[in-house]
């Protein structure tokens, strides 16, 4: 299909981890109301972005893939007729956990799922603590409207995984995410930040010529200490915003992406016909020395 509806869902989030999962039902609900045949939930949608501490506790949050979750949304997609996207803390085995997401097909088929390659490590984005380096390598999954390709919040740094993803045909690339400001910032540093964030990804959609959708969460969390900045949006293949979504409020929105724009960028800016693939070996090295 070349014109696909997709939703973005973009919410705040309690402790209880069955309160989270029962809103995300409603708000993918109203998304396939309102047309849409794609949804994206944000990082970690079932609890509180527990990374801010380094807490042995939070494990106890992560389940199977697949498992529990998936099980209900598969339900879910099976009942609407919905692609679902699904970020959830994995347990893999005792003592070895992932940051996944899962892809349920529109007939609740569990389409398999993709584990974040890098993970960071800052003050209050603890992720190193809590989970192993993804070592499925980068996926695409064929969904029943659209061959999609995702990744996870920090991997939205990347170029080389956006990249990749794209090369094995991805025709649009999802980015689940969890990121915000430290509310004792000020508003310069906030902005900064924020259009950095966007412009990052937008550059993934103009150099690899395909849709790009973000989708993060809002609201304080931390004890107050931290604002996720919302900011959910849509890029198509030449970076023009589509739809960029409050930095406040809770919000679904359906928007209609067109995979047949990707021929035509590609052609008029054949940025993959003009890759030098003969000459980037040193990507490969950790740094190029001199000498």
């Amino acid at each position: 299909m070349a014109k696909v509806k997709t939703a973005l869902v973009q919410m705040s989030c309690f402790a209880d981890k069955q309160q989270n999962i029962n809103k995300a039902i409603e708000k993918i609900k109203e998304a396939a109301a309102a047309g849409a045949q794609i949804v994206c939930l944000q990082e970690l949608f079932t609890s509180l972005y527990f990374c801010d501490v380094e807490d042995y506790e939070n494990f106890k949050l992560a389940e199977a893939i697949p498992g529990p979750a998936t099980d209900t949304l598969s339900a879910v997609a099976k009942e609407l007729g919905v692609v679902i996207i699904a970020s959830l803390f994995e347990k893999r085995a005792e003592g070895l956990y992932h940051n996944t997401t899962a892809v349920l097909d529109a007939d609740g088929t569990y389409l398999g799922k993709y584990r974040k390659m890098h993970i960071p490590d800052d003050p209050a984005y603890y992720e190193k603590f809590y989970f192993t380096p993804g070592d499925l390598g980068y996926k695409v999954f064929k969904t029943k409207f659209a061959t999609i390709g995702i990744l996870i919040c920090w991997d939205q740094w990347y170029p080389e995984a956006s990249r990749i993803t794209a090369l094995m045909g991805a025709e649009i690339l999802f980015y689940p995410t969890a990121i915000g400001w430290a509310t004792s910032q000020d508003e310069a540093t906030n902005t900064e930040q924020y259009n950095a964030w966007q412009t990052i990804q937008r550059s993934h959609a103009v150099a690899n010529g395909v849709h790009v959708v973000s989708v993060n969460r809002v609201g304080l969390e931390q004890d107050g200490a931290m604002k996720f900045w919302g900011g959910s949006f849509v890029s198509n293949p030449f970076g023009t915003i589509l739809y960029k979504a409050s930095h406040e409020e809770e919000e679904i929105k359906v928007i209609e992406i067109d995979t047949n724009q990707t021929d035509r960028y590609r052609t008029h800016w054949p940025f993959l016909r003009d890759r030098r693939i003969d000459s980037y070996q040193p990507i490969t090295k950790r740094y190029i020395d001199e000498g």
